[in-house]
């Protein structure tokens, strides 16, 4: 664990909260996309080439694609449309999204607009039974909110089997899925899935920071407006270098094939990653039925969340961070916060909670890596 030079060799296990940044520089099209000069007409031809190329990826229409600063943008510029919809019923989640969703949700209610919950199962996803029980204690709901992937569990919610319910409904429901999780992890079928719109970041896919996808099967009429670009779906001058290195992560990494590939690989090393846990006396995985092999599936094999018990995951995320390991205590988005709201929906009690911590991988984990963060954790456990 560590260089020659005598510094702590680093090992990131942090791949949620963002992954290593591998793009190309893109900088020559500095022009504005809204310019009609030669400058502003090549940035303008590159950024819908990136948009088109990103479609063929994603298999949808081109045209249902805009480009947003992220996920955490494009969650909020289809949450908040709603608002705009005066008298269009209610909107619904589960208190296990994202926080970018939660909280926007508390905004809402104070805005006035009707919302609910959405319980999650113990692996905390929304299972089609939770979803249809929501529907009809929420005769009014005309949107809803999913994540595809629990960005601190790994949970995978199966979407399709909720376009069912929604086709059941005697009302229709828009369907919204945050997707940042998934894309590049997990197979992704956003047509057959029957989602209405959908959030994709690119810096969670080795892409830069500040540049995401909504998708959206039909335009809509957004809350906040600025100066006309993405169809007037998200004004601001578009970020046509951070599109076209999106499109390449897309392309690089988020091809079925490639993702079906990385998938085996990934679920490799964390069976045996989880296999060792079990293992350590003061280990459990959250949640525990996630250990046996049959649920392995139900879970994304890039993010692992695991308590040790007497050591507050804040302690154990800083003691593996002096041995050169980055894990994480939950999302990055809600560092500041210690109430861990997803453990706390899927019915963990307090004590786990706390002592919960994320380690989560991506394409360039190796089996070393994992040997060594099994050594540190075990070296951590001697002297806490």
């Amino acid at each position: 664990m560590v260089n020659k030079d005598n510094s702590i060799r680093r090992h990131y296990f942090d791949w949620a909260a963002s992954a290593p940044i591998a793009c190309a520089d893109y900088s020559s099209l500095f022009g504005n996309p809204s310019s009609q000069h030669s400058e502003g007409r090549a940035a303008k031809l590159a950024l819908e080439d990136a948009r088109r190329r990103c479609a063929v990826v994603l298999n949808v229409p081109v045209d249902t694609l805009y480009f947003t600063s992220g996920g955490t943008e494009s969650n909020s510029i289809a949450l908040f449309a709603n608002l705009v919809k005066k008298g269009q019923g209610r909107i619904i989640s589960s208190p296990a999204e994202h926080s970018s969703v939660r909280e926007a949700m508390q905004t809402l209610e104070k805005m006035g607009k009707p919302t609910g919950s959405v319980s999650v199962d113990s692996y905390g996803r929304v299972t089609a039974e939770n979803f249809a029980k929501a529907l009809e204690k929420y005769g009014d709901a005309r949107f809803a909110s999913v994540m595809a992937v629990n960005n601190e569990t790994g949970a995978v919610t199966d979407i399709a089997s909720l376009r069912d319910v929604i086709r059941k409904n005697p009302s229709p429901v828009h369907l919204h899925c945050d997707l940042v999780q998934a894309v590049g992890k997990i197979p992704v079928d956003i047509q057959n899935w029957g989602i209405d719109s959908a959030s994709i970041s690119a810096h969670k896919i080795s892409g830069p920071r500040g540049i995401g996808l909504l998708y959206l099967r039909r335009p809509m009429e957004v809350f906040y407006t600025g100066g006309g670009q993405e169809g007037g779906i998200r004004g601001g001058t578009e970020n046509t270098q951070g599109a076209l290195s999106l499109a390449d992560c897309l392309e690089k990494y988020c091809g079925a094939e490639t993702v079906q590939a990385e998938y085996a690989r990934a679920k490799e090393r964390w069976n045996k990653l989880i296999t060792s846990l079990v293992k350590m006396e003061r280990c459990t995985i959250i949640p525990a039925h996630r250990a046996k092999t049959e649920n392995e599936d139900a879970f994304s094999p890039y993010i692992l969340q695991v308590a040790f018990k007497d050591i507050p995951g804040e302690v154990m995320a800083r003691a593996l961070d002096d041995l050169g390991f980055a894990v994480s205590t939950g999302s990055a988005c809600s560092s500041s916060s210690p109430e861990r709201p997803v453990l706390l929906a899927m019915g963990i009690d307090e004590k786990l909670r706390l002592e919960g911590i994320r380690i989560s991988q991506g394409r360039q984990t190796t089996d070393e890596q994992i040997d060594l963060l099994l050594e540190a954790i075990a070296e951590v456990l001697k002297f806490l």
